[in-house]
């Protein structure tokens, strides 16, 4: 901020908040709806750390009876941003635009700014998660860290004890790299005998590295389905952790970008098997609509976006599915909600349907499904504690089924509960619903 009080470019402080349609603010109702259903608001029990608590804080500031301060920056980053309160709320409050524009405006008043901050969200945000050839060399070098062995000697050592504890809980978190990605497992078209439907798939970008195999399951029961596939090469980050994290004009560039790579008007769908990425893809039509130019492409996106478990129940394939041999090592499988496949795109039946078709698999409720795992995106890096708490609680009502298989739909759900298990000494399958419908595939 300068001296005459203006952000660099010229804008000013609540700028962002208030060109809201401040009918938006308002919606909200105070009726406390929202609050059994929020994780911060279950841990301290603060109104601060509650959705309406947020909203009042947003209305204070749009009003300039609050000033923007580092305080409401702590307060929105505390949020986990995984729409619970969307789902419970009786006035339909858009949550999700105003988290979002909440932390655009932090971030364009520099009020958390400080060297370290800047620098992590610089090598983060705008280098790494920007160039596909840097992420992917950054995923090579950790394969081979770990294939090598190297880094099972250095767990062993003791030498991490010496790290600062963030940095020791960060290298716990790192995830196992697979060898392959998912241009070296998937072809850019791909097609059964006879297709039916053309789809588009989405390979992610976190997804790409770490789950390379699930893509490749994915587009095995595509095809399986009766689906010609395209893949393209080379794609782009989707943008949502960008959006999530108040980089809004970044996450528009990667929209644009993404939507170039897609021939929009051939296909009958675009896939995704994320439930993180889907609730962003499925918005790019709100995040573009003041784009003259790829506004009326973003709306034919949203339209064409389907997660994989909604697509695979608009076709009919769970019916397809309950025609297979059952599997002998199959039993009861648990499932766990994705934050932003449940809350954010209204997928919950879809994925149970498609579960339950599969011979041999007896699908036990999970208590509190819907409720978050702590993973919600790098919330698990940036609020350790209250992550592993909600992770710890996920845990517990995983146990709580008998359960050895638990299925997720989102990597970074996937890698949550995988991590609570290891740390707990708790043997179980973590996988996506995907991988469990493939198996009886082939």
């Amino acid at each position: 901020m300068n001296a005459a009080g203006q952000y660099e470019g010229g804008r000013k402080p609540t700028e962002l908040l208030k060109g809201l349609d401040y009918s938006v603010l308002q919606q909200c109702m105070h009726c406390g709806m929202c609050l059994p259903t929020c994780p911060t608001y279950d841990l301290t029990g603060l109104e601060r750390h509650s959705p309406r608590g947020r909203i009042a804080l947003m209305r204070a500031i749009a009003d300039d009876k609050l000033p923007l301060s580092p305080v409401f920056g702590e307060e929105m980053y505390f949020c986990l941003g995984c729409l619970a309160c969307k789902s419970a709320c009786p006035a339909g409050v858009d949550y999700p635009q105003l988290f979002e524009v909440a932390r655009a405006e932090i971030e364009a008043s520099g009020v958390l700014n400080s060297p370290l901050r800047r620098l992590i969200r610089w090598v983060v945000l705008k280098e790494v998660f920007s160039h596909n050839g840097l992420l992917h060399a950054m995923g090579r070098a950790l394969y081979l860290y770990q294939a090598s062995g190297l880094q099972g000697v250095i767990r062993h050592s003791g030498i991490l004890k010496f790290l600062p504890n963030r940095l020791m809980e960060l290298e716990r978190l790192t995830p196992k790299i697979q060898r392959k990605f998912s241009q070296e497992l998937i072809q850019m078209e791909e097609s059964p005998s006879s297709p039916k439907y053309l789809v588009g798939f989405l390979t992610g970008c976190v997804q790409e590295m770490l789950y390379a195999d699930v893509n490749r399951q994915t587009v095995d029961v595509l095809l399986a389905a009766g689906c010609e596939v395209l893949t393209p090469r080379n794609q782009l980050c989707c943008g949502s952790l960008h959006a999530h994290n108040g980089e809004l004009e970044l996450a528009k560039e990667f929209a644009r970008k993404l939507i170039d790579q897609f021939p929009l008007d051939r296909l009958d769908a675009i896939i995704s098997n994320a439930g993180g990425c889907g609730s962003h893809l499925r918005n790019f039509d709100q995040l573009l609509v003041d784009d003259p130019e790829y506004a009326g492409k973003a709306r034919v996106w949203s339209a064409k976006l389907k997660d994989i478990h909604e697509w695979l129940v608009e076709i009919g394939f769970h019916e397809k599915l309950k025609e297979g041999k059952a599997l002998q090592e199959e039993g009861q499988v648990t499932y766990h909600d994705s934050c932003h496949l449940c809350h954010g795109q209204g997928i919950v039946t879809q994925p149970r349907l498609l579960l339950k078709a599969i011979p041999g698999i007896e699908l036990v409720e999970l208590p509190e499904a819907s409720r978050c795992c702590g993973s919600a995106g790098i919330y698990n890096l940036t609020q350790p504690e209250a992550a592993m708490q909600l992770a710890e609680r996920k845990l517990n009502n995983i146990l709580k089924t008998g359960c050895t298989t638990v299925a997720a739909a989102n990597p970074g759900c996937l890698l949550q509960l995988q991590s609570a298990a290891e740390a707990k000494g708790v043997n179980l399958e973590i996988v996506h619903p995907v991988t469990l419908i493939a198996r009886h595939l082939t």
